[in-house]
């Protein structure tokens, strides 16, 4: 038996690992495996009021956390029959649209670009590609502003609430963010024309599903009350049991899903492909442009779909302040129930995010939160699978196989936390 380790794999948030089992060319087994302990969250707010459980669960994530803070104020909002005001809508709308950059833009360039252009990292790429990553952090640091001043501050900010906001953006704040994403929407273009520009291996390409949510009125959008499954089908989002189908398994703490015994994928790849017909604009053109059905094959389009969509959200933004500048400050929408159940799913750039929630008497009874890496994590492994049974049988060596590997699980953008990444193979 013999054991290949690549330590670390950087560029990948959190603690895991891939192993690949392999006898002689026969791939045995591919696992994605997650190191990191439980977080409990779910327990942890057991018990609690709503208004402190929307402070504690972005908690979980400081790259998600106002996707996290606004499914639950979905859920939590149905539960307790909360109808925010318009204006709190869309400022909604606008934080996540400065979180989609702020990802996006983040894994893009300097995460997976390195990868294709053959760099161990960002920083690697100074010399050859300085303009690209000046890109990066203009458009990370433009969104890290718009989550500021939509939810208080970068991380984990506690603007927002049920029913509304403590406090809304001044017109010169939208003013001045509706100017400043005219002005990066180049930027974002760069970066589709880089990975459009690329050629994408066949070595992964596997059928498989899309989910995501149905954004309302027939738009492009992060956040929905059903779920579209690309095969055209079309559910609603409290049956999201039915949907991911959790379950254990020993090689990782991470729980899986799928769909009726099968993977599938969420995330931009997948948003494209069951709502990028909506998509106006220069984001349409890119769209129409480059999509083709090798992307609902191969996850490594996922890299082109973000820059895409961060294209999109870019454009949607002066749009978005507009309509909030219109509109006067509303008071908070109160609680008219005590007691009930709700599930929001909105869609954080990794993918669809649910939060579910039984309250009673005013404090939380239940509370169950599935991750888009979660949903993600067998899709992983199928492509991985594939990608390595092909290219051995195409003669390819240990030295080009793991790098391959670990492009695909970047692909998926996948958030275990901000640590390292580990591939394993061995032979038996």
């Amino acid at each position: 038996m013999k054991t290949l380790e690549v330590v670390p794999l950087a560029r990948v948030e959190g603690d895991g690992g891939i192993t690949v089992t392999l006898d002689g060319k026969k791939v045995k087994k591919v696992t994605l495996d997650v190191h990191e302990g439980p977080r409990l969250i779910e327990q942890l707010v057991r018990g609690m009021k709503p208004e402190d459980d929307v402070n504690v669960v972005p908690r979980i994530c400081a790259i998600c956390t106002l996707s996290h803070k606004y499914a639950a104020l979905r859920g939590l909002e149905k539960a307790l029959a909360i109808d925010p005001p318009e204006k709190a809508q869309l400022t909604r709308d606008l934080m996540m649209l400065g979180e989609n950059v702020e990802s996006n833009s983040l894994h893009t360039y300097l995460l997976a670009l390195p990868d294709f252009l053959g760099y161990p990292s960002a920083i690697a790429m100074l010399n050859d590609y300085g303009d690209d990553v000046k890109r990066a952090l203009r458009l990370k640091k433009f969104a890290n502003h718009v989550m500021e001043v939509t939810s208080g501050r970068i991380v984990h900010g506690e603007n927002p609430g049920l029913g509304g906001f403590g406090k809304y953006p001044s017109k010169k704040q939208l003013s001045e963010i509706a100017l400043r994403a005219r002005e990066l929407v180049p930027d974002a273009v760069r970066a589709v024309e880089l990975f459009a520009s690329f050629e994408y291996p066949e070595y992964p390409e596997v059928d498989t599903n899309f989910m995501s949510v149905n954004a309302p009125n027939k738009r492009f959008g992060l956040a929905g009350d059903t779920i579209l499954i690309s095969k055209g089908k079309e559910t609603d989002a409290e049956d999201y049991r039915k949907l991911t189908s959790e379950r254990v398994v020993p090689h990782s703490f991470a729980k899986r899903s799928d769909y009726k015994d099968k993977s599938f994928a969420v995330g931009s790849n997948a948003r494209l492909i069951n709502m990028g017909e909506r998509i106006e604009g220069r984001a349409g053109d890119l769209f129409k442009e480059h999509f083709s059905d090798r992307w609902l094959k191969n996850p490594l389009f996922n890299n082109l779909a973000q820059a895409i969509e961060m294209t999109w959200a870019l454009e949607q933004m002066p749009e978005a302040t507009e309509k909030i500048a219109a509109l006067e400050d509303p008071k908070r929408t109160e609680a008219t129930r005590d007691t009930g159940s709700g599930t929001g799913a909105v869609e954080a750039p990794r993918g669809v995010l649910y939060h579910h929630y039984e309250v009673k008497d005013g404090l939380i009874e239940v509370a169950d939160i599935i991750t888009p890496t979660a949903q993600n994590l067998d899709d992983v492994e199928v492509h991985m699978k594939a990608c390595a049974e092909r290219m051995l049988a195409d003669g390819r060596g240990d030295d080009e196989l793991l790098p391959a590997l670990e492009m695909i699980a970047r692909a998926y953008d996948p958030c275990i936390s901000c640590a390292t990444h580990l591939v394993t193979l061995k032979r038996l």
